[in-house]
This record gives C-alpha cells, sequence and structure tokens, in this order.
C-alpha cells in the first residue's frame, strides 16, 4: 500500500525540502510522546457510586475468554466459533486500557492459543496492527462490507470436537477484495455520545462560505429506523455505545449477547455454551458483559493534551495550533463541541474536545475501501476524532502508516474533501509544518 501523489504534488512538498538553494532536513513526525498515558481513567466528576460501577466495568473489559470458560486465565465464555481477538483490551490496550492497537500485536499469540491450528494471514505481523478483515464483494459480485474473522477455536483444548475451517484469504486478498479496519480508541467515548444531533448540524452548518472554498461537504450518518445522527466506528456506522460494544462482542470475539443474540456460524458441533452466550442471568452479573463494556466506555475520560515535550516547545505546538486551522483542517477535526442534557452529571453540559465534526466526509480514491456503511459511502469515513493522538502508533482505518506525516499526506487524492487543505499545508514553511505536527503530537 504506497501513498500516490500527483507530480504537481509532489514538486510542492519537495519545495518544503528547500532553504535559500540549500537542502534542509525535511519535517519529521516526532513519534508516539513519551512520558504518562494522559488516559484511561475515570471521568472526572463522578460520584462514589459511579466509580465502583467504572473499576467493576474496567475488570470485565480486561477479561479474557475462552470457548467454556473454564481455562485458568480464561475465564470469559463463548468465545468462537470464529474471533479475531479473545478480549476487548487486547485490541484496546495502548496507551491504557480502551486505547487503540499496541506496538506488539497479540493475534500473533492467540492465533495458536490453547492448541489452536490457525495459520497467521499475510496482513497480519507481530509489530503491525492489530487488524479486522472485511470482503468487499460477494461471490456473485454483490456488495459484501462484512467482516470475516481471522481464526477459529478448530483444535482448541476447549473446542469440543468443532471443526470449522479457518477462512482462506489468499484468493481474495489476489482479487483486491480484502480491507482492513483497525481498533478506533474509547477514550471520552461517553462524551460524544451526550453531543445532541442538534449541536452536530449546527456545527455542520457553520462557516458554511469558508468549507465551501475549501471544498468541504461532510454529512451526517444516521440511522435508517429513528433517524437520529450514528456517530461510532470508522464510518460513523453505529448509534451508541452498547450497540458498538454488542457488535463487536460479536463479531470481534464470536460472543453472541442479547443486542446480537444469533451466532454468525451454525455448523453442528461448534455452538459452545449455548445462546446468547453473553445473558442477564449469566453468573449474577447485571446486564451481561455487554452492558458493562458500555459502562466502560462511557464512563472513561479523555485524553488530556500536554503544553510541551521533549523537542516540542510549548510556543512550538502554539504555533501549530494556529497553522492547523489557518490551512483549514479545523474546518472538519472541529476542536470541541459541549455535550447536551445527561442523568451522569459528568457528562452533562460538558466540553468534548475530540477535533471532529462527528460527520463522515468523501476522503478520495486514495483512502476508498469500497464498503459502505448505513449513509456512509465506499469513500467516506467519519473524520477521526484527534484527541490522544500523540500516544497513537498506527494511522488511518487500515493502519497503513506509523508516520503521522504519511497520514496527512494521504488525505490528498482525487475527490478528497481535504485536497484543498492538503494543498495549503504543503505551501507552508517547513518549520510551519514541522509546529503543526508538533500540535498534532501534542494532542
Amino acid at each position: 500500500m504506497y501513498l500516490r501523489i500527483s507530480l504537481d504534488r509532489a514538486l510542492k512538498i519537495a519545495a518544503g525540502f528547500l532553504s535559500v538553494g540549500l537542502i534542509a532536513f525535511a519535517q519529521v513526525d516526532p513519534g508516539v510522546r513519551g512520558g504518562v498515558p494522559g488516559a484511561g481513567g475515570p471521568l472526572p466528576g463522578l460520584n462514589v457510586t459511579q466509580l465502583a460501577a467504572f473499576t467493576a466495568a474496567k475488570l470485565t473489559f480486561s477479561e479474557v475468554d475462552s470457548v467454556s470458560g473454564t481455562i485458568p486465565g480464561e475465564g470469559g465464555s463463548g468465545l468462537g466459533p470464529s474471533f479475531n481477538m479473545n478480549s476487548c483490551v487486547g485490541c484496546h490496550k495502548n496507551p491504557a486500557d480502551g486505547g487503540s492497537s499496541p506496538s506488539i500485536n497479540p493475534q500473533i499469540g492467540v492465533a495458536t492459543l490453547d492448541g489452536a491450528h490457525n495459520v497467521i494471514p499475510p496482513f497480519i505481523s507481530i509489530n503491525g496492527p492489530v487488524r479486522e478483515a472485511r470482503f468487499k464483494r460477494s461471490p456473485d459480485g454483490s456488495p459484501d462490507g462484512g467482516v470475516h474473522d481471522l481464526f477459529v477455536i478448530t483444535g482448541r483444548s476447549d473446542a469440543n470436537g468443532c471443526t470449522i475451517a479457518q477462512t482462506n484469504f489468499g484468493p481474495q486478498l489476489a482479487n483486491n477484495n480484502v480491507i482492513f479496519r483497525i481498533p478506533t480508541p474509547t477514550f471520552g467515548t461517553g462524551l460524544i455520545e451526550m453531543i445532541s444531533d442538534s449541536t452536530i448540524v449546527a456545527n455542520k452548518d457553520a462557516n458554511a462560505n469558508t468549507k465551501h472554498a475549501f471544498n468541504i461537504s461532510g454529512h451526517e450518518n444516521r440511522s435508517g429506523n429513528d433517524g437520529t445522527i450514528t456517530r461510532f466506528g470508522w464510518k460513523a456506522q453505529n448509534k451508541s455505545l452498547l450497540i458498538f460494544a454488542g457488535e463487536a462482542y460479536n463479531v470481534e470475539q464470536g460472543v453472541t449477547n442479547e443486542l446480537f443474540p444469533n451466532p454468525r456460524e451454525t455448523q453442528s458441533g461448534c455452538a459452545g455454551v449455548g445462546h446468547p452466550n453473553d445473558n442477564t442471568f449469566n453468573d449474577n452479573d447485571p446486564g451481561g458483559d455487554v452492558v458493562q463494556f458500555g459502562l466502560f466506555m462511557r464512563l472513561l475520560a479523555a485524553p488530556t493534551p500536554v503544553a510541551s515535550f521533549s523537542g516540542a516547545s510549548a510556543a512550538s505546538i502554539q504555533r501549530g495550533h494556529n497553522n492547523f486551522v489557518q490551512v483549514g483542517c479545523a474546518l472538519c477535526h472541529t476542536e470541541s463541541m459541549t455535550t447536551g442534557s445527561s442523568r451522569i452529571a459528568a457528562l452533562s453540559g460538558k466540553p468534548a474536545n475530540m477535533f471532529s465534526d462527528l460527520l463522515v466526509h468523501n476522503m478520495g480514491t486514495g483512502l476508498a475501501d469500497g464498503v459502505s456503511q448505513g449513509n456512509a459511502g465506499p469513500d467516506e469515513f467519519r473524520t477521526a476524532p484527534l484527541w490522544g493522538l500523540g500516544q497513537r502508533i498506527f494511522f488511518l482505518h487500515d493502519g497503513r502508516t506509523r508516520d503521522l506525516l504519511q497520514a496527512i499526506l494521504a488525505h490528498d487524492s482525487p475527490g478528497s474533501e481535504a485536497d484543498h487543505s492538503i494543498d495549503t499545508f504543503n505551501q507552508l514553511s517547513q518549520s510551519s509544518r514541522q509546529d503543526v505536527l508538533n500540535f498534532l503530537r501534542s494532542l
């Protein structure tokens, strides 16, 4: 997956490397910011009861699932028959529980855990991102878009004779029919959930003339039933944290639950502990695991930015913020919106400094994945929230790069609403572009 840019744009970028006729050092991504995570804790302002609920929900979020729930250290049950990972925290680990893909991919170990016979697909590596795979098209050529899990429980010591076959990704890869997604961070998502639809629409309509000049025309993704704005996932396809959790539990771990009670595979002998695997009456667990997952994310604090860090002064970060606004990035990456009224005081009327408008935008042919979800088309993605970016390892929906600068430049491709902003970014001086990178790594 190489970055493709036009000759004209390449010349513009190269011009940034020249200073007074001499080759100068190019701006560089400062890399993953060191220091304390600044994330992973509870929302400020929770009462004693809510704090206790957060602590308990965090433990559930960290539990490891097996098929039977009887394997030491793997006390959750219902894994499989197919799956991508065996715990929520396995995917959402960096830089703290609830985050995004860690530096060492746990999918390598889980593939053969407890005797499983899985082969590692070629797009999964030990130092690469946690990934899920989707097929763009079905065998008959109709749209697919669904997740095709990487692994199966066949061969595991608790698989009880299940012989389901692992997906052969080779032919699909050869036909350019596979796209990838990496985990989205869940920090501050309770705040995102509590932003009213009217606030999102008002923000969309703000600065209309400037957005038009920058060729920005994003729109909401909406529920097909009640018409309200959906906002979670790479294409803003999920309405709530509970739906997000229930779907992920079923799709990523194969655990059926009260939101998604039916198994994705029905091969005889692979039913495990019965369906739904996770439910209200399991082990005196009120609401089951899915409710606990949703509660953990809902009460999870937003990431905390820093004023400066090694190699980036406060002055540089402030200049970078100003340049970020100047080149038009903030027209989509809205710095802050305020939550509406919530029964949880810590979520009510609070700023959500997420740097996202929660809309979906055309990102051009270079990022298009060929998958439609709800009102989001095959070349559209939700404006990714940037809070916590300073400690994120992998970028873009498929984790194709670790380099923040490359992720920025990848926004520029035919049809992308970000083209004008990236052109303007490329016209900044080298030091000004470096300031933007420093600012983003401070978040």
